[in-house]
């Protein structure tokens, strides 16, 4: 399988971007305070083809630690898709919203067993569920999210955006623009973003650099319309790596790891 590096033939994208890879680069320093990274339920399986693989939570616990301990805060939303994917169940006959409302239940279980692997690691944490289940974790209360992080607490939003038909790449968006996050990092199963699958499909396209507008025309499969637009319209940047390589977050925010960034 050989894979090309395109960049994009937007001018004022790939300007934006050069420029937010630069400040990455220089001198190993991370130019962004505040970040969201999303997390796919799909990335704590490890090699497994459900559920959850305790030491991969360990390795992205470990990796999250990483990036705190470098002075950044972190927030992150978590997928469900390791243990129910409500779109799938829906297209066997399921009710979508019901469906819907399953699979946000799975992201909290996904955010609790990340909690218990990060305070492991000695970091502070706590888990917000726009759901209120107030024997497990906090209800979502942006005000006391935000506080959270300015104390240095790893923040984790459950539970998506609380609402069907909504994706948890969305929630992701949207808890970024909320928290007024520097960049919104999506830790994916491939180290950028392809024309195709290139697990399924030979000679894709890597792209270094794209334009939200390049994401959206192309229709690229990183993340959904709602979650490019949300983040196109409050300038935050997108970075697309792999969650799977050990390090790989705090690489990618110093400019030492492969990524695709996403900007205007």
């Amino acid at each position: 399988m050989s894979a090309r590096t395109r960049a994009p033939k937007d001018k004022k994208a790939e300007a934006a971007s050069s420029k937010i890879a630069s400040k990455r680069k220089a001198s190993g320093k991370i130019p962004y305070r505040r970040v969201m990274i999303k997390i796919s339920g799909e990335a704590l399986m490890g090699s497994g083809s459900f559920g959850i693989d305790l030491n991969t939570v360990d390795r992205i616990a470990s990796d999250i630690k990483n990036v705190v301990d470098a002075g950044v805060q972190v927030a992150a939303v978590i997928g469900g898709g390791n243990i129910f994917r409500g779109l799938s169940a829906a297209a066997k006959g399921m009710e979508r919203a019901n469906a819907d409302y399953v699979g946000m239940l799975a992201t909290v279980m996904n955010a609790l067993t990340l909690q218990n692997a990060l305070e492991r690691q000695g970091l502070n944490t706590r888990v917000q569920s726009a759901i209120p289940m107030m024997t497990v974790c906090e209800p979502y209360i942006r005000r006391r999210a935000v506080r959270h992080l300015e104390k240095g607490r790893v923040v984790l939003f459950a539970a998506g955006t609380g609402n069907p038909f909504f994706t948890t790449d969305t929630a992701a968006a949207l808890r970024a623009a909320e928290m007024g996050c520097d960049g919104l990092l999506k830790g994916t199963q491939v180290d950028g973003v392809y024309s195709g699958d290139p697990k399924k499909v030979k000679n894709v396209e890597r792209f270094e650099r794209l334009s939200y507008l390049d994401v959206l025309s192309k229709d690229l499969k990183v993340m959904d319309a709602a979650a490019v637009t949300l983040a196109r319209e409050n300038g935050i940047p997108i970075v697309v790596f792999s969650i799977h390589e050990p390090g790989a977050f705090l690489n990618v925010l110093t400019g030492r790891s492969p990524c695709t960034i996403i900007s205007e």
